[in-house]
């Protein structure tokens, strides 16, 4: 019997949307579930309330999900999601390696690239955890539709493909598909890329260019996303599924998507800080190590590329508008 089917209990890392939602599918899957934040407070309103009314609203939190500030609850768990931001995911991951049990895995739950060491987040939080087994979670998905049980399907990876199987059974339910891969690569280069994509696009609708345009920057984002993938070893298959094509139109359609959302402010004329409102935008982390790999393996990417220079002040919005429509024309 594989003892990942009869896992008890589930950490969830990260008392954000993300985290509230994925608590609640754990524990509708069937699962007793630690939430842990490391705000005491925040936590303790959390369990009183049963609602994370500071990230997720006039959701109710599942009774089976335990708030907790104390990060010694990794100690019982035989699963831990990992769902703090991408920069901070080595951190985290070093912060809980002597409390992780024998053979209990890590499932990473963030999209992007560590900058300063341009590795992947399995390749960072490897680094952290050198013993642990390690599966990454990624696809289509608002914070929202999970917490409230809307229909729902993404990817589980994980190097050991048995491993990403187990786990797609055991934290699958009804409304949260998990389809299993052994392409983590190509699984961290979907979720990473698109974030970047997805900042263009919310440009583009915010300067009111149109949905033409809009899914004119989708497919050739898409390619720019294929040739990146390509380049660093992702499988055509993955980049074409859920946690590639499908997370890349859902992020770059939708204000539900800090990214899109992060870009349509920046379109409509707010400066970066501005734009963030204080709220995450992966992309805005990504866009440059994401430019730095695609340069060191002379791959065209003048979407990122555009999105990279707006970012850090080389030019305006016009300026990256203009840089992508003077493009030579070429072969598709």
């Amino acid at each position: 019997m594989n003892p990942l089917r009869t896992f008890g209990k589930v950490a969830v890392l990260g008392a954000g949307s993300w985290g509230t939602a994925l608590a609640n599918v754990a524990a509708r899957a069937g699962h007793d579930v630690y939430l842990w934040g490391r705000n005491a407070a925040q936590m303790d309103e959390i369990a009183e309330g049963h609602e994370n009314k500071r990230y997720l609203q006039g959701i109710s939190i599942e009774s089976a999900v335990s708030p907790v500030s104390d990060l010694g609850c990794v100690r019982d768990a035989d699963v831990i999601l990992l769902v703090v931001p991408a920069q901070a995911q080595r951190d985290s991951a070093s912060a809980i390696a002597p409390l992780v049990k024998a053979n209990a895995p890590v499932v990473i739950c963030a999209k992007g690239i560590e900058r300063g060491t341009q590795l992947f987040m399995g390749e960072a939080v490897a680094q952290a955890l050198p013993h642990v087994p390690l599966a990454l979670l990624s696809g289509p998905s608002f914070a929202h539709d999970v917490a409230r049980g809307l229909p729902t399907a993404v990817t589980i990876a994980a190097h050991d493909g048995e491993l990403a199987r187990a786990l797609a059974e055991a934290l699958g339910t009804s409304t949260f598909r998990l389809y299993h891969s052994d392409d983590m690569r190509g699984v961290e280069i979907g979720g990473s890329a698109k974030n970047v994509l997805a900042i263009a696009c919310g440009i583009a609708t915010g300067c009111g260019l149109g949905a033409s345009a809009n899914a004119a920057l989708i497919a050739r984002g898409f390619a720019e996303l294929r040739r990146f993938g390509a380049a660093y070893g992702a499988r055509s298959e993955t980049l074409m599924g859920l946690s590639g094509l499908g997370d890349l139109v859902l992020t770059c359609s939708s204000e539900q998507s800090r990214n899109f959302a992060f870009g349509v402010a920046l379109g409509r004329g707010k400066t970066v800080e501005q734009a963030s409102g204080g709220k995450l935008a992966e992309g805005a982390f990504t866009a440059s190590v994401l430019v730095e790999m695609a340069r060191k393996k002379d791959i065209e990417a003048p979407i990122c590329e555009a999105v990279d220079a707006l970012l850090t002040g080389r030019i305006d919005v016009p300026g990256a508008i203009d840089s992508l429509l003077s493009r030579p024309q070429r072969r598709e």
